[in-house]
This record gives structure tokens, C-alpha cells and sequence, in this order.
């Protein structure tokens, strides 16, 4: 599956609706945003499991704003409506991939039972 743009009126909606979502927030300016699309536009044909969106960052700022991206590019990671990465800069191919078998292989009942661990350990500081 190619890779679709994402817009604030689409985005929720998307990472509700697809296990897993890759989003990459970018910008047409931006030379390491070049370098890192054709990577992830690869990945994309390679995971037709996956949704890979994109986010223009100069089109949609109140989108790129709402999730306080300071630089660009910045890839995120959902699975399951629970975002499990958020970093900036382009990763290589190699580290893409890796990240990817990362969160196939998690075991989302634990992921929701650490959240919900430290949900409670906040709940229990702020009384």
C-alpha cells in the first residue's frame, strides 16, 4: 500500500480504524524529509498490513501543532490507537524495518496493563 496524506479531519479516524499506523510528519523544504520519503514509501509497498501516512507539516500545522512536532522529519507509531514511538530525524532503512518487527512483536496486553500501572502510580503522587 502506497502511502496517503493525512489531514486533521482524517487522522483520528485513521489511526482508529488500522492495528498499526506509521506517520510521518514533513515538509517539502525540508532535505532530510527528501532523503527519508523514498524509504518510507518503499516500507510502505513492502507492509500492505500497515497504514503509512504522511503529514505536510506546512499544511496541516495545527495537526503537526497538536502533537508538538519541533523538527522535522518526525516519525510516529501507533498500534492498537496507542502511540508507542515518537522521534525525530530519518531513520535508515534497516532501523525503519527493525522498528517495525519492534511493534509486531509487542505484546499489547502488557503495553495496556504498564499504562495503566502508571496511570495509577500518577494518580497515587498527585493526592
Amino acid at each position: 500500500m502506497a502511502t496517503i496524506n493525512l489531514e486533521t479531519a482524517t487522522f483520528d479516524d485513521t489511526v482508529m480504524n488500522n492495528s498499526i499506523v506509521l506517520v510521518d510528519f514533513w515538509a517539502s523544504w525540508c532535505g532530510p524529509c527528501k532523503m527519508f520519503a523514498p524509504v518510507f514509501e518503499k516500507t510502505s509497498e513492502e507492509n500492505p498490513d500497515i497504514l503509512f501516512g504522511k503529514v505536510d507539516t506546512e499544511d496541516q500545522r495545527d495537526l503537526a501543532g497538536s502533537f508538538r512536532i519541533m523538527s522535522i522529519p518526525t516519525l510516529m507509531a501507533f498500534r492498537d490507537q496507542i502511540l508507542l514511538y515518537s522521534q525525530p530525524g530519518a531513520l535508515p532503512e534497516a532501523a525503519l524495518k527493525d522498528l517495525i518487527r519492534q511493534i509486531r512483536d509487542l505484546d499489547m496486553d502488557d503495553v495496556r496493563r504498564q499504562i495503566a500501572e502508571n496511570s495509577e502510580n500518577q494518580e497515587g503522587h498527585s493526592r
